[in-house]
């Protein structure tokens, strides 16, 4: 379980809230000195699903409309290396418009049922293996399932440890997750020879 803190301000003796205003303002409009009061309230997530649906589904008879489990995987940061930027979806759009590299770093299975239009597969357990596949001279999109999913970040990381440039590594941490939830197209990912 997580914990989370959060802040609550208590206006000191002697200075009353009533009549002050907006803002707490004292006597005169003055702001009120403040106490910090720290709380400690838990942060829980869904207890995970026995059969959990990694990737949201669309509902049927209801274009537009997907189903989402929220109760797999572990929520990633938003930075996953140092020098590694992440990006969303504007400019991972901006990105595939002009033509760059995009990595779907999930594993075959998952690539070949559904990836974002123009990526390639390198599962993560290949990216370090597969590394001059990569350019050196572009920067390249990893992705994989969502916020919750490491697949991208295992394969960020080993690839930093053979020396690869984090400046050439920008890191989708939405995924498939939130690039289905906000309506963009997915195509089936095409099977590599000997798949």
């Amino acid at each position: 379980m997580t914990r989370c803190l959060v802040r609550r301000y208590q206006s000191p003796p002697g200075w009353s809230r009533a009549g002050a205003g907006s803002g707490g303002a004292g006597p005169k409009g003055r702001m009120q000195d403040k106490k910090d009061v720290k709380m400690s309230i838990p942060i829980k997530r869904v207890e995970k699903r026995e059969d959990p649906q990694v990737v949201p589904q669309p509902v049927q008879g209801e274009p537009g409309l997907v189903q989402v489990d929220t109760t797999w995987g572990n929520i990633q940061p938003m930075q996953v290396a140092e020098g590694v930027r992440t990006v969303g979806e504007m400019e991972v759009i901006a990105h595939l418009e002009q033509g760059l590299p995009m990595v779907d770093s999930r594993t075959s299975d998952f690539y070949q049922r559904s990836t974002i239009p123009g990526a390639i597969s390198i599962p993560h357990a290949e990216a370090a293996a597969r590394i001059d596949e990569l350019s050196r001279e572009e920067p390249t999109v990893f992705i994989c399932n969502g916020p919750q999913c490491g697949q991208s970040p295992t394969a960020i990381r080993s690839m930093l440890q053979t020396g690869f440039p984090p400046e050439r590594i920008l890191y989708y941490r939405g995924g498939l997750h939130d690039w289905l939830t906000l309506g963009l197209p997915v195509i089936p990912g095409e099977r590599r020879a000997g798949e």
